[in-house]
């Protein structure tokens, strides 16, 4: 063999084992690479350690404003892009499902013994006629004041998500809920969920009990219900 054969031959070689080096590392990388579910983070912010996450909280009540004002065309209170109301105190929590920065999903958490002024909790003030929004009966008794029970609002999936993607980020995010509001010392978890919210929770493997009608409000089928918390850890 000649000269210029040989070296063409471990040139050949060279290069086949550039190739083979190159598909191996691609393959290590893919198998590295963090799946969805690892990826996505769960926060809890409040308005005493907001600065610790930059713009995670604005871009949360970004998110809301997105979701209630623009899609849902919630007649809500506004400002820069960002929706808010009279419960976001410094008594609330904010349970956040980020990706890389990115909001997909939250609720807000509060104290059935919150007092703002003239405001307690949502159910609380709509049972008092405070909320033209939400009637009256929206709950079957009154409504509990008590430490171990917690409310949440606010809560939402952001759209555009993929079915296998949602399903991930909702068990999240009720799950995060659930630790969130646990650490607050409740048991329990009180708030307006999808009148569909028995199968939706069965789905996640979670329970919770209706504690109110099935209504109608600004379009979407809802109903109160009651979710024991203490158990989900």
């Amino acid at each position: 063999m000649g000269f210029h054969a040989v070296k063409a031959s471990e040139q050949q070689s060279v290069e086949i084992g550039i190739a083979d080096a190159k598909r191996a590392g691609e393959q290590k990388a893919v198998q590295n690479r963090p799946t969805f579910a690892a990826r996505i983070e769960e926060t809890v912010v409040c308005v005493e350690n907001q600065h610790r996450y930059g713009q995670l909280y604005a871009d949360f009540l970004r998110a809301r404003k997105t979701v209630f004002i623009d899609q849902k065309a919630w007649d809500l209170p506004q400002t820069d892009g960002m929706e808010f109301d009279q419960y976001d105190t410094p008594q609330s929590r904010s349970v956040v499902i980020h990706e890389y920065g990115r909001v997909l999903a939250g609720v807000r958490l509060l104290p059935t013994t919150a007092q703002c002024g003239c405001y307690s909790y949502m159910l609380k003030d709509a049972q008092r006629g405070l909320l033209p929004n939400i009637p009256e009966y929206i709950l079957y008794e009154p409504a509990p004041v008590a430490a171990h029970v917690w409310e949440a609002t606010r809560l939402f999936v952001t759209r555009n998500e993929p079915a296998e993607r949602r399903l991930i980020i909702q068990t999240k995010l009720i799950k995060a809920m659930a630790t969130a509001a646990t650490e607050q010392g409740a048991t329990h978890v009180i708030g307006i969920v999808p009148a569909a919210f028995q199968r939706w929770m069965n789905r996640l493997g979670l329970s919770a009990l209706p504690v109110g009608p099935k209504l109608n409000i600004s379009g979407d089928h809802i109903q109160a219900a009651v979710m024991y918390v203490a158990g989900q850890l």
